[in-house]
């Protein structure tokens, strides 16, 4: 029986760690033909469609920070090759190169090999994205057995969508489809007491399409089984007494200046608890674990009434954060309202002007005020990687670190 299970258990590391090769790959050919780093090329008098150099994305690799040196960028393109998300574009090459040829995405050029786990990944993401693009709600907080349980969907009424929607013809290939998705790790029952039948039980997706990929992910050994975590765009980690993450100040209340280490948003990493303090879920790397600052920087909590005051002491500024690789640089806190708790110094936040208790206002024009830190980063998460803030200022409400 244990070696059943640890057989079922080794099955599903690898379907998921196909499933992380390619939604990060995917991701990745995306933000490249958004960059204009694929394009039409010639040469020889031959043009090459949709294609990249490979010196040039190693370049820009390195430009966007997602490899701490060229080596390293080299071998994060080997993984993608070796597992055919990219090829030479004559296929002449096996090896990845820091040099002047030419490559390509093969779901550029159609010779992307679908087997049928690529195939059941491929539609769970479409059918994930069509779901979180629904204005009704689809994905609730329902109970199961007096537990509440977040963006659940009932197994019934999945099933009555894949039926209107087409994806299946009837309400048995449907029931079957909802299996796959269950045994690749897409989705899971609340509980993970069940497969998955058409009734009335409860089920989650358990992979976040949208979670933006760390292309350094692809180089770890091992996919570890990590819930999803809608918590804020970045935590706060202990310091790093070795070197190599960017610190900054937290400045609280009590004017105790602490000097943590920061990592911008990766949902990889362990998720801060609604206490404040580190939980002990396991991390993809050997960093430490995560720490929130459990005390919040504001002098005292405001009200949405009182910021809207007229002739109150608070200024509205709006600012445009566009997020890298690994997010945006802050930490939302807080409810009714939101206050940004810290501002990565090197990240995007910080550049557009971001500064810590700055109350949130809006997030791409929807009114936030009077929901909590959670739905407030859920709402960044799964959005646009562009995001537009309305935020209130008051310059007497906290102490700054500078």
């Amino acid at each position: 029986m244990d070696c059943i299970q640890n057989s079922m258990q080794k099955k599903a590391a690898e379907l998921e760690r196909m499933a992380e090769v390619l939604v990060t790959g995917e991701q990745l050919r995306l933000r490249l033909h958004e960059c204009k780093v694929i394009k039409d090329r010639r040469h020889h008098l031959r043009t090459y469609p949709n294609c990249f150099v490979g010196k040039e994305l190693i370049d820009w690799l390195m430009e966007h920070k997602e490899a701490p040196d060229r080596d390293t960028a080299i071998k994060i393109m080997q993984k993608l090759l070796d597992q055919s998300i990219i090829h030479h574009v004559c296929d002449e090459h096996k090896e990845f190169k820091d040099m002047k040829l030419f490559y390509r995405f093969r779901k550029d050029d159609g010779t992307f090999p679908l087997d049928n786990e690529a195939k059941v990944f491929m539609r769970g993401q479409r059918i994930y994205e069509k779901l979180m693009s629904l204005e009704n709600g689809f994905l609730q907080t329902r109970e199961e057995e007096g537990v509440a349980f977040e963006r659940t969907l009932v197994a019934s009424e999945f099933v009555d969508w894949l039926l209107q929607e087409g994806e299946m013809a009837a309400r048995d290939e449907a029931e079957q489809l909802g299996r796959r998705l269950l045994e690749h790790g897409i989705i899971q029952h609340v509980s993970n007491k069940h497969h998955f039948v058409d009734g009335g039980l409860l089920y989650q997706f358990r992979m976040n399409f949208r979670r933006r990929r760390r292309l350094m992910e692809l180089l770890s050994e091992r996919i570890k089984s990590i819930p999803e975590s809608y918590d804020s765009p970045f935590c706060l980690r202990k310091q790093n007494m070795e070197g190599g993450n960017t610190s900054f100040l937290s400045v609280s209340p009590t004017k105790e200046i602490r000097v943590v280490s920061a990592v911008r948003r990766s949902s990889m990493s362990s998720s801060c608890g609604s206490s404040g303090y580190y939980s002990s879920s396991p991390t993809l790397s050997s960093s430490p674990p995560v720490l929130c600052n459990p005390k919040s920087v504001l002098k005292r909590q405001v009200n949405p009434e009182e910021l809207q005051s007229p002739g109150g002491p608070y200024i509205k500024r709006t600012f445009t954060i566009v997020g890298d690789a690994v997010g945006w640089g802050f930490v939302v806190r807080g409810s009714k309202p939101c206050h940004i708790q810290a501002v990565d110094p090197g990240g995007p936040a910080a550049a557009a002007g971001m500064k810590v208790c700055h109350f949130v206002v809006s997030v791409n024009g929807l009114n936030v005020l009077p929901l909590d830190y959670r739905t407030v980063s859920s709402l960044i998460l799964t959005g646009p990687r562009t995001i537009v803030m309305e935020v209130m200022e008051d310059p007497h409400s906290c102490q700054q670190g500078h």
